[in-house]
Order: structure tokens, then sequence, then C-alpha cells
């Protein structure tokens, strides 16, 4: 919804690249598919991506995102995935950052899910400038089993912030959080997760982990967890 966040107003407005996945019901793909992006230019430079990734009923696909910078000039990245899993189909995303200190990237991830659907997302930063990961995953059909893992290696100035929403919207689903950082000089780390059960949401199964090492005594880390719980 462009009108709740303005990152994705932007990136809608400005988007140059797209990608789009589209995995039939029943075909389950035996290799991982690839996308690598690379920034490369003599002047500052934006970059607005949108994938759309979209598995009918029991596809199977794997996705691995790698983004690279190859120039050091200022980078802007905005990048908005949208992924819509159907009944009994399988998702998995590795979103590998491998940048430098002058690049800022901002991803947007939605993810509905549909009954017996499972979802892996993993993210990881292993150099960077600032980045902020926003995702949200909505389990929208009963059964539906949901995997997030980020790890952040972070030194210098480096900022990595993922900001996690889970919304259990049926009963019987499942969900599993496990993000850690290692940080070092004056580098900074934030986690937000979000776990709403929803009215109705019966044998809701929830776990968050968070684990941070902060090497050096200018390190920072903020973790907020949150938990809300309206099933009876």
């Amino acid at each position: 919804d462009n009108e709740e966040n303005g990152i994705v107003a932007y990136n809608t407005m400005f988007a140059q690249d797209g990608f789009l996945l589209y995995v039939p019901a029943g075909t389950a793909l035996d290799s991982p598919i690839q996308l690598v992006s690379l920034s490369q230019s003599s002047v500052n430079l934006l970059v607005t991506r949108r994938l759309l990734i979209v598995l009918e009923k029991g596809a199977r696909v794997k996705l691995l995102l790698c983004d690279h910078a190859l120039s050091r000039v200022n980078v802007l990245s905005t990048q908005v995935i949208e992924a819509f899993v159907g009944q009994d189909a399988s998702l998995e995303i590795y979103d590998l950052e491998e940048t430098h200190l002058e690049n800022h990237r901002v991803t947007d991830l939605y993810c509905r899910q549909e009954a017996g659907s499972s979802v892996s997302h993993t993210s990881l930063a292993l150099h960077n400038g600032k980045t902020r990961n926003n995702c949200f995953f909505k389990l929208a059909g009963p059964g539906a089993n949901l995997e997030l893992n980020g790890v952040a290696i972070t030194d210098k100035s480096q900022s990595v912030d993922n900001s996690v929403f889970v919304d259990h919207a049926s009963p019987d689903c499942n969900s599993n959080q496990l993000y850690k950082y290692v940080l070092d000089d004056k580098s900074t780390g934030f986690f937000s997760g979000k776990v709403l059960v929803r009215p109705g949401s019966q044998r809701t199964v929830s776990r968050q982990t968070n684990r941070n090492i902060c090497l050096s005594e200018q390190s920072r880390m903020f973790t907020k967890p949150q938990l809300e719980i309206y099933a009876d």
C-alpha cells in the first residue's frame, strides 16, 4: 500500500528495473535461481528495483539474491519484493549484501502464504554502509510454516537494521525467527520483531530469538521484541 509506506511509494514512482518469477502449479525447480545485481557508476547513483514472485499450488523454488557494488560512489538503493505463495507451495529466499560504506539500501518484503505453504527467508549482511530490511509476512492459510534467519557482520560505521512483522491470521501456523549480529568498531545493529496472533488463530507456535556480540566498547545493538496475542 503506497499510502502506508513512503519508501514503497518512492520505489513505485522511480522503479527502473523489474524481475518476475512465476512458477506454475505443481512445478518444482531442481536448481536454485541466482539473481545478481551489480551497481557501477562514475557518479552518485540511484537504484530502484521491483521483484514479483508468484508460486501456484504445490510449486517449489529457491531464489538467491546477490547485491554487489563495484564503484565507490554514493549509492541509494530501494528494493520492493512481493511474494505470493500458493497452497502447499515452498519458497526459499536468500538475500546477500556485500557492498561498501557509501551504499545505502532499503528493502521492503511483503509475503502472503496460503494453507500448507512453507517459506524460508535468510538475510546476510557481510559488508555494507546503511541497511534497512522491512519484512512483512502474513500466514493467511491454516498450516502455513515460516522460517526467518538473519546474519549481520559489521565494523567501521556500518549499520544493519532488520524490522520483522509476522501476522498469524490463520490457525495451526508456525513461525520461527533467529537473527544474530557480530558488531565491531563504531557499527550499530537494530532488530525489531513483532508477532501478531489474530483472533481465531488457535494452536499457533511462534518463536523469536535475537543474539548479538559487541566486540568493541563503541559498537551498539538495539533490540525490540514484541508480541500481541488475541486468540483465546
